[in-house]
């Protein structure tokens, strides 16, 4: 299980300054974590400042499209592609 960054992302970058995986992309309007790198420390979560990161299988009701979101950012993109929005602090 993987954490999800929410549409309540401020882009604060908290979360990336301690994910010790880099695993945290920029999808323009919010951040996004690939489900396959994250190793589901919680640092992220523990670091937003608005509460906007969950576990998947915790994400609130209200918020459950924010799943896909980060689910689809990542979806045919090329290795490149990927590099060039990983968020590195």
């Amino acid at each position: 299980m993987a954490h999800v960054v929410t549409a309540d992302c401020t882009k604060d970058m908290a979360c990336a300054k301690v994910c010790p995986n880099n695993c945290i992309y920029d999808a323009g309007a919010q951040v996004v974590i690939n489900a396959d790198e994250c190793m589901d420390c919680g640092l992220c979560a523990q670091e937003c400042p608005v509460n906007a990161i969950f576990p998947a299988d915790d994400v609130p009701g209200d918020k459950k499209a924010s799943v896909e979101v980060n689910k689809n950012f990542f979806a045919g993109k090329s290795a490149a592609d990927l590099d060039k929005a990983r968020v590195t602090a």
